[in-house]
Formats: C-alpha cells, structure tokens, sequence
C-alpha cells in the first residue's frame, strides 16, 4: 500500500543472487509477476499476460475472489487479463485494466472503494468511468490521477487528506476532484495524509501532519496541496505517519514519525525532509506502515525501520535505524511493495515475499512468518 506508481519491469536475463532460495527456470516462469500491491493481511499480483493474483486474509473481501475466505496461497481474480497496476490499502484493494478503467475490492467502511457505497465487496467493482492513469490506497481514503492530469480522492476526510476541509466534505463515497490543477504526475496515500508530484518534479502534501509527515515544518494539518521546498523529487511514498522519496539527483529524504527508525536514521519526528545516509544512487523508495524499502540503481534492495515481523527481509526481526540491505542479490526491479510484510520482483520477473504471514499473506502455503525473501508461485 502507499507507492506512487506501479510499472513493469524489464525481462532482460540478469544473474540474481540468492537470498533463500533460488527459483528454477520453471518456477521462475509459473511465479512471474510484473506488479505487487501489499495490504496489512493481503497481497496482489499481476504476472505478464495481465492476469490477476491476490491471496492472504480476505475478511472484508480483499482478495477480490467472490468470497470471505482466507486464502493462504495465490488464487486467480476473475478472467481478465488486462490488468496493468495495483495498490492496495489496510483491507482493500484497487487496480487498473487496460483502457484506464479503475476498479477496487474489499473493505468500505469510509467508501474507500469510491462505488458510491459503504458496501464492502468481495469482487471488483468499477469506479466510474473515467480513465485513469495512477492509483495509490491506504487505510480509509485513495486518490488516483486521471489521464487528464486531474487528482481525484475518496472516503475518510478527518483531517482533509482528500484536499478539502472537514466542514465541507467529511468523507466522500465516490471521488471529489482536488483542486483544479490539471498537471499532476503521481499521488501517494498515508494513514490520514496525501502527497502527490507535478509534471514539473515538486512535490505538494496535505492532510495529517501531527508526526511532520507533510513536510513543511508543521505539527498540525492541511486541507489543500502545498508544496513541500524547491526540490525536484523522482519517486515519493507515504508511509502510516511519515514520508520518504528519492529526489531527481539520487538521494533519500524522510519526514515524518521516527519511533521504529522508519526515517533511515536515529532521533526523533522530523518536519521537514532530511537526508538519510550519503548516498546519490537510490532509484525508488516505497513504504509501508512503519517500515520503508528502497533500490539503488546497481539493483539492490535496502529496507529499514519497523521489523518485528521479519518486514525487512534481512533475517532478524531487530528494528533497523539506517537501511540494511536484503541478501546479497542485485536483480531486484521496480516494483516492490511494504507492509507488515513486503514483496518484491525481481528482473527475471520471479515474485518474492516476507515478513508476517499470520493470515497466509506471502503465499508459500503456509502461516509462518519468513525473514527472508522466499519465491511465490502463480499458477
């Protein structure tokens, strides 16, 4: 849940590293997946040929398979097979399909599916129809944008993360245009805040800012974008109470709540973006709950903050203050996703999962929690 985007990743044949376990050609090519969206008890992949994965808790419908049941290995979500991006929120998904079309499964208790209910549903259901272009959910609110440049949110609006102040729209059950700004590039969603890029690389926040995850040196909240500096930012994600993203020039910044080290570094909350760590070679950072992943640009993946379920992949479940890599393996591609548990792809299109699986959430099969990365197959 809470990255901006969702792309493909390459094919292109690459040596991988082992981390646990590595997959053979046949599992590598059954366990394919392009795109993965983490949930708190859930997960979600699209392999090439745009089918539709998800497996893991499915209390309110989340998995998108019809039913209620728990499922603790990937089970296939209709017949589509043009689904394109993912994201999912603490007990809800939404994704894309060829064309624009924008649909989301599971909990509704605020209308975080955007349906014009409060009804969860255990299948997709469509959400207008516009076309989109960028999807990003969290606990009770998403917003997307459309391929018009426009920014749309929905649901839960306590402290205005949908754009507007309470008094005007509390929560919403189908989505309220932010602004009237027709430049926006990509959104990322928080616990109770939002933050979202131009065309132009700034990056704007609004909503919560209790923990400074907004950025701009306030310990309270906004109801419309404002721009966070000057700087030209790459890649933003919105953790529970805090922010990271990985500027135009390669390096990291976090803002935010601090208490698990989700700031890649030691102290308190910060208001304001500061740097972790030195290095100008990061590629994409994603973030989820208390816990953040980010890839370097040799294909590396480094994971840091809350570990008690093993999140971090790097074998213990100590708290990390600064990022500690995953393995030794240097294929690690694009899209990857963090939660209470974290998924990644890799560049031979492999799908691996790890952290907690009380609810069958990594897909192996079973309910034991994983501190290192193990394969997932999709067959």
């Amino acid at each position: 849940m809470r990255r901006i985007w969702r792309i493909g990743i390459a094919l292109a044949a690459m040596v991988a590293g082992a981390v646990v376990a590595v997959a053979s050609p046949a599992s590598a090519a059954t366990g394919s997946a392009a795109v993965v969206a983490t949930g708190y008890s859930h997960t979600c992949a699209i392999p090439a040929g745009g089918a539709l994965w998800c497996w893991g808790g499915n209390g309110r419908g989340q998995v998108g398979d019809g039913t209620t049941t728990a499922r603790p290995a990937p089970v296939r979500v209709g017949t589509a097979t043009d689904w394109t991006a993912l994201e999912a929120g603490t007990s809800y998904t939404c994704g894309l399909r060829t064309g624009g079309a924008l649909w989301c499964w599971g909990a509704n208790t605020r209308g975080q599916l955007g349906d014009g209910t409060f009804t969860n549903r255990s299948a997709p259901v469509r959400v207008g129809t516009a076309s989109w272009a960028t999807v990003s959910a969290n606990d009770s609110h998403a917003c997307a944008v459309r391929t018009d440049g426009t920014l749309w949110c929905w649901g839960f609006n306590r402290f205005g993360q949908l754009g507007t102040t309470p008094d005007v729209v509390y929560q919403t059950t189908t989505p309220i245009q932010v602004g009237t700004v027709n430049t926006w590039k990509s959104v990322t969603t928080g616990y109770a805040h939002t933050c979202a890029t131009r065309t132009d690389n700034t990056l704007w926040c609004w909503g919560d800012s209790t923990s400074g995850q907004l950025g701009l040196g306030i310990l309270s909240y906004r109801t419309a974008p404002e721009q966070v500096g000057t700087a030209t930012w790459a890649s933003v994600t919105a953790g529970y109470t805090f922010t990271c993203g990985v500027r135009t020039d390669g390096t990291l910044w976090c803002w935010g709540e601090n208490g698990y080290g989700q700031l890649g570094q030691t102290g308190i909350y910060q208001t304001t973006p500061v740097q972790t760590g030195t290095v100008n070679t990061w590629s994409r950072v994603a973030a989820g709950d208390n816990t953040a992943c980010a890839t370097r640009t040799d294909g590396s993946l480094w994971c840091w903050g809350n570990n008690m379920a093993g999140q971090l992949g790097d074998g213990t479940t100590v708290n990390r203050y600064a990022p500690a890599r995953v393995g030794t393996a240097a294929t690690w591609a694009a899209d990857f996703a963090v939660s209470y548990h974290s998924c990644g792809t890799r560049t031979d299109a492999s799908l691996w999962c790890w952290g907690n699986n009380a609810s069958g959430q990594l897909g192996d099969g079973t309910t034991a929690d994983r501190t290192t990365p193990v394969v997932v197959t999709l067959s």
